[in-house]
């Protein structure tokens, strides 16, 4: 995926109410960008950060930029790192489309946003002829607290917990179930649950994997021309 125009960079002033930050751009202007991101950001927010925004040419937006990446430093020297929560399923639909994500060539129909379990929508529903059904969820990975251990979620999140639950269900009937981790740190060299942060989350992960469901994770590379899925990295529970 690469971006539709040059990003702009600028330095974080805060990010509050979640959506939102102030940012001032090299020329000393301020504005508030749109944040696309719900979780808590951990680590990625710290005032006087480096950040690239883009910026839409819809006039009816009310925030014209929308805040993409940050320059994070893990311990190994500055990387970008991906914050937009919208791109990871326009990325792996990307990758399935050209058969890039192992496991998945064998499925000629993509669909997404289908309505499953009780009143959920999964991002991916995968089929094939003669093949059970493939139910595949995609959650976004940001945050590093270790070198090298990307780490979900980064707050409590009961709807992930329940995507999993509904995964369960879903490979109890014989269908295949995923879990999909994009991680948009280019140094991860795998991922874990931060359970610290919400056990309820881990609890549901490890009956989700009793019950059949699979975990994988995808790292990218992340520039300020765009975002790549390059490798698989390991799930480390």
């Amino acid at each position: 995926m690469r971006f539709s125009a040059p990003l702009i960079p600028a330095t974080l002033k805060r990010r509050y109410k979640r959506f939102l930050a102030d940012v001032t751009f090299a020329d000393g202007s301020e504005t508030t960008v749109h944040v696309a991101n719900p979780g808590s950001m951990l680590g990625l927010m710290t005032p006087g950060a480096r950040v690239w925004l883009s910026k839409s040419n819809n006039p009816k937006r009310k925030l014209a930029h929308s805040w993409e990446l940050v320059e994070a430093d893990f311990g190994g020297g500055p990387e970008l790192v991906g914050v937009n929560t919208t791109h990871p399923n326009s990325l792996v639909a990307e990758a399935l489309a050209e058969g890039q994500v192992p496991g998945f060539s064998g499925y000629a129909r993509h669909r997404r946003e289908v309505r499953y379990g009780n009143a959920s929508r999964v991002d991916f529903l995968l089929e094939a002829d003669g093949k059970p059904p493939c139910y595949l969820e995609v959650k976004n990975v940001h945050m590093m607290r270790r070198p090298g251990r990307a780490e979900f979620p980064d707050a409590v999140t009961a709807r992930g917990a329940r995507h999993l639950d509904e995964l369960a269900a879903e490979a109890g009937k014989g269908s295949r179930a995923v879990m999909l981790f994009l991680v948009q740190i280019g140094s991860a060299e795998g991922v874990s649950l931060a359970r610290d942060i919400d056990p309820t989350y881990g609890t549901a992960f490890d009956r989700a994997m009793a019950a059949g469901v699979e975990a994988m994770a995808l790292r990218c590379k992340i520039t300020a021309e765009g975002i790549e899925i390059v490798a698989p990295t390991p799930v480390l529970g």
